[in-house]
């Protein structure tokens, strides 16, 4: 049995498997809101000993008597978790954790324990994906030769890692591209900085591509376009801001939202073009994360694309790239489980 963790800053899911070689469902999946918890290991505690559930007996006496649970045996565990780990140990991102695999090792009496930075756990999910758990945008015609891939994920925060491929198999690298510098390339995306830039010292691409970031790609356009209605100014303040102006955007409602998306989709596509040429990821770019599937029709109009590949003499090596979005939302999930099933077998 292993035990398999995507932590993220707005969520945590947990999956127990039965997974020996193959790709198999989960016998039990649980998630959990991140905030709510002081540590990883609060959540363990939560999912590995839930109550016992009560007897199904009918007698009065074991009526209501809870059902005897085998202890959990657990032989190896992954986690993927959105922020750096270095020597095992990551201290979160978007949450104030320190989550230590060794601490988690001992602690749980798991022989195994792994952790792995979210988009690698993403990128190995990649590997084991099906043909309909992804949406094309670019169909490519990719290289005979097998060499590198890339994957760019948006969501509460924004992740990138690379693919190498080492005469075998491909192997996912860790990255924090997502704290990179953002780089404008339009007038708009200049000011769109220079707005940002009295807010903080250092403006990653991660400010303005994920949840946070198209609200703060919203706020530019309110505060320098002022043609914000006040029907959709309401439905902010109460509700989830992403959410909304993404909604309002789709469904054509409102001309700033649209604005918004229309520039939250060109700089994502310009970044995931970087991210293409940086690792000469000629095989394939994957676009994962919470909000790519919800944007997919707008990912679809072509901005995105003709972002990734204006990067002027390489319009064409670019263009050349299959470019795919991801659509299982489980699939660093996937990822951290088939990392752990390989532990299990003495591989890494």
């Amino acid at each position: 049995m292993i035990l398999a963790g995507d932590i993220g800053g707005t969520k945590t899911n947990l999956a127990l498997y039965d997974w020996k070689s193959e790709r198999v469902d989960s016998l039990r999946e649980q998630t959990f809101i991140s905030a709510d918890y002081t540590a990883l290991e609060d959540i363990l505690e939560e999912f590995l000993n839930p109550p016992p559930e009560p007897s199904d007996k009918k007698d009065d006496a074991s009526q209501d008597a809870p059902v005897e649970q085998e202890p959990l045996v657990l032989d190896a565990a992954c986690f993927g978790i959105a922020g750096p780990v270095i020597e095992n140990t990551s201290k979160t991102t978007n949450l104030p954790w320190v989550v230590d695999g060794a601490a988690l090792s001992k602690g749980f009496k798991i022989p195994r324990v792994r952790l792995l930075n979210d988009l690698e756990a993403t990128a190995y999910g990649m590997l084991v994906l099906k043909p309909d758990e992804t949406e094309v945008l670019n169909v490519g015609t990719p290289p005979k030769t097998k060499g590198a891939m890339a994957l760019i994920a948006a969501g509460t925060g924004l992740g990138e890692s690379i693919l190498f491929w080492d005469g075998t198999q491909y192997k996912p690298m860790p990255s924090e591209g997502g704290h990179s510098s953002f780089a404008p390339t339009t007038d708009l995306e200049i000011e769109l900085l220079r707005y940002l830039r009295i807010q903080y010292t250092h403006v990653s691409y991660e400010r303005v591509l994920s949840g946070m970031g198209l609200h703060a790609i919203y706020e530019f356009l309110r505060d320098t376009k002022k043609n914000e209605p006040t029907w959709l100014a309401e439905k902010i303040k109460v509700g989830d801001p992403a959410a909304i102006i993404a909604d309002a955007g789709l469904k054509k409602q409102a001309e700033i939202a649209m604005q918004a998306l229309d520039l939250f989709a060109t700089i994502y596509g310009a970044e995931a073009g970087n991210l293409a040429l940086k690792a000469l990821a000629l095989d394939a770019v994957y676009v994962g994360g919470g909000i790519a599937p919800k944007l997919l029709a707008k990912l679809k109009d072509g901005m995105f694309m003709k972002a990734f590949t204006d990067k002027g003499r390489y319009k064409k090596l670019l263009a050349a790239i299959p470019v795919r979005v991801i659509t299982n939302p489980k699939a660093a999930l996937l990822g951290a489980a088939s990392v752990a099933a390989h532990m299990c077998k003495g591989a890494s």
